[in-house]
């Protein structure tokens, strides 16, 4: 199996932490060297092991951003 490749682009949010200490965070993440798209998933402390997460390009984002306002103002 090939070694995935990441790295934390930049960091948008912790949302939050468990007992183990691994935390939920929305980061922008690049993946086996392509361009940054956002990540949603739980890292541990050291970011060196990860969860299973989802990743969002920008429309993407902007959609599920939209959803989430009009969701929130009910």
């Amino acid at each position: 199996m090939a070694e995935l490749k990441y790295e934390i682009t930049q960091k948008l949010a912790s949302l939050s932490t468990n007992a183990k200490g691994w935390s939920l965070e929305l980061n922008k993440v690049s993946w086996n060297d392509r361009e940054p798209k956002f990540d949603l998933r739980t890292w541990d402390a050291d970011h060196t092991k990860m969860g299973k997460g989802v990743t969002f390009n920008e429309a993407e984002a902007r959609e599920l951003f939209t959803g989430l306002g009009k969701f929130l103002e009910q």
